[in-house]
């Protein structure tokens, strides 16, 4: 069986690229596909496959400014022959799912969530774009998003990363989609110590890119407040603006390595998450870590960080509702126990993904679950199929 994975860009190791290399080790013999590729960037494991890329890859500045190149994806996909490839995987949220592939094959997209900057954050996008380009994207969107919902059409099987990106898929595509949580390496914290902050350390921590929607300037804010120390680790187009309010007891470190990112949730009183994500992948590497996670009660979190036993949740997203939380947290900081909280996060392991996935696939290739026609849309499709445990 021959297998392709599509990628929107391999510029950098994050959440969507874990998946990718996850699929990898799946399916060692997979060709990637790809509009831009810079290997320096990437692990020896998607290294290791042969890597095709659109003719994007091949533009001028492509590789840093690969977001401007946007409305020509669509017909950058379309031009890809995947007619050898016996199963398709998309990984999406940026333009992935639209390849075109043989009536026969089975095409599943790993959907992260429908593209932001088209849909949940078209306004948001709009708004900070420059002069030059503000007056050219109402119609670019406006086509790629055309173009986006006939492209769901092309798609056998939706996987969602979580239930809040299933319902968005509902909303957007009117598709069902099954939930598999993205892999985590949780293992990688199993020899990590200071727990609870042995080392003496009374910081505590927030772990994100720094751009608008991830919303550190409320974690800021709320700390210059309180007079308590938080470390901000992490780079971004919002990294002057947060340095320059931040107060003493606020510390941006941009870049870490993953040593002493390691170090710092290993160290940390708790996480502190304010983003309304679509899954979020720093919550459950903190609670491997065995830190507690004080995290907004949307999104993404509400699926990863359980109250009372791996953090608590605050309703506003704003100064003060962080504050609130930050209290009762430390009125209650005794009760979280790290063992608790690294098995409870075990549960988002690379491996329990990669076996969940492989198990869900080959039930689709086999048929044993439908045929490979787009699913029936029910009643409660909009909350996805969950295949992780309650």
């Amino acid at each position: 069986m021959k297998v392709a994975i599509v990628h929107y860009w391999l510029v950098g190791m994050r959440g969507g690229e874990k998946v990718v290399e996850a699929l990898c080790e799946l399916y060692p013999e997979a060709d990637i596909f790809t509009h831009v590729y810079r290997p320096e960037r990437m692990s020896p494991i998607i290294r290791s496959h042969r890597v095709t890329t659109t003719f994007i890859d091949r533009l001028p500045m492509a590789h840093r400014m690969y977001q401007k190149y946007l409305p020509l994806m669509p017909l950058a996909l379309e031009q890809l022959d995947l007619s050898a490839y016996d199963l398709v995987i998309s990984s999406e949220s940026g333009p992935a799912k639209g390849v075109l592939t043989r009536p026969d094959a089975l095409h599943v997209c790993y959907c992260h969530t429908p593209m932001r900057y088209v849909w949940s954050g078209y306004h948001d996008y709009l708004h900070s774009a420059g002069p030059i380009v503000r007056p050219l994207m109402p119609y670019a969107i406006h086509r790629l998003r055309q173009w986006d919902l006939a492209t769901a059409a092309r798609v056998d099987r939706f996987i969602a990363n979580s239930h809040t990106v299933a319902q968005r898929i509902w909303r957007v595509y009117r598709r069902d989609a099954t939930v598999i949580h993205p892999p985590v390496e949780t293992q990688r914290f199993a020899t990590v110590t200071s727990p609870g902050g042995g080392d003496g350390s009374d910081h505590y921590l927030f772990v994100s890119q720094l751009v608008s929607y991830k919303r550190a300037d409320i974690a800021i804010e709320a700390f210059n407040r309180m007079g308590r120390k938080l470390v901000v680790v992490g780079e971004g187009e919002e990294f002057r603006r947060l340095k320059q309010m931040a107060g003493p007891t606020v510390e941006l470190v941009g870049h870490c390595s993953p040593a002493d990112l390691d170090r710092h949730y290993a160290s940390c009183r708790a996480l502190i998450f304010t983003a309304n994500e679509d899954f979020g992948i720093v919550p459950v590497e903190a609670m491997a870590a065995g830190r507690p996670v004080i995290a907004l009660n949307r999104g993404g979190a509400t699926e990863t960080v359980r109250d009372g036993l791996s953090g608590l949740f605050f309703d506003q997203q704003t100064p003060e509702g962080l504050i609130e939380a930050v209290e009762l947290f430390e009125a209650q900081e005794s009760r979280f126990n790290p063992a608790a909280i690294r098995a409870h996060a075990a549960r988002f392991d690379r491996d329990v993904f990669k076996a969940r996935l492989r198990e869900t696939i080959d039930s689709w290739m086999n048929g044993e679950e439908a045929s490979l026609a787009p699913e029936r849309s029910t009643a409660i499709s909009h909350r996805g199929r969950e295949l992780a445990p309650a």
